[in-house]
């Protein structure tokens, strides 16, 4: 079976019964990165030029994508690696702040990079500066608070096999 045939299997969508209900329900962002290692045990960050914090693998999901695709893509366009990533880590959601509304982030493995893979990382230009390999430690202060709290669940989810649903990084 495909996409399109469980689609397909759901039927008609149902009519609304009070006209303009679904344009008024919250809409919240989506979306999805990798948890990279590099032979050493250490995490790889992504430097991007249009903020002051580093970043894992990932980003947005694009309307209709499935968070596990946007991953697979998004790696693909920022760091030029075709992988298969691996289980769920992580599902943390994230409050509005500033400008920014809430989000739903999912963080999956992306497994051990050689440094053959490493070596074939081709930044894309227009988004990124720079990829760093940085134990978890030593990532505090290059990243939001969230984000590191974020990272270290993911990075003990990864070791223990669990999978964990967080609300700003913490454990609910």
């Amino acid at each position: 079976m495909t996409f399109e045939d469980d689609l397909a299997a759901e039927g008609e969508p149902e009519a609304e019964f009070h006209v303009g209900i679904a344009a008024r329900q919250p809409m919240k962002r989506v979306a999805a990165g990798a948890l990279f290692h590099d032979p050493q045990g250490r995490i790889v960050m992504v430097e991007p030029i249009y903020k002051p914090t580093w970043e894992i693998p990932g980003g947005m999901c694009e309307k209709g994508e499935a968070p596990r695709d946007a991953c697979r893509r998004e790696v693909a366009e920022e760091i030029g690696l075709a992988t298969n990533v691996g289980r769920l880590l992580v599902v943390d959601w994230q409050p509005g702040h500033g400008v920014w509304g809430e989000i739903v982030v999912f963080v999956f493995d992306g497994g051990t990079l050689s440094e053959q893979h490493i070596d074939a990382v081709e930044l894309q230009p227009d988004e990124l500066r720079g990829l760093h390999r940085v134990a978890l430690t030593d990532i505090r202060g290059r990243v939001r608070p969230s984000m590191y709290r974020r990272l270290s669940e993911a990075d003990r989810a990864k070791r223990n096999g669990e999978t964990l649903y967080l609300q700003f990084g913490r454990r609910a």
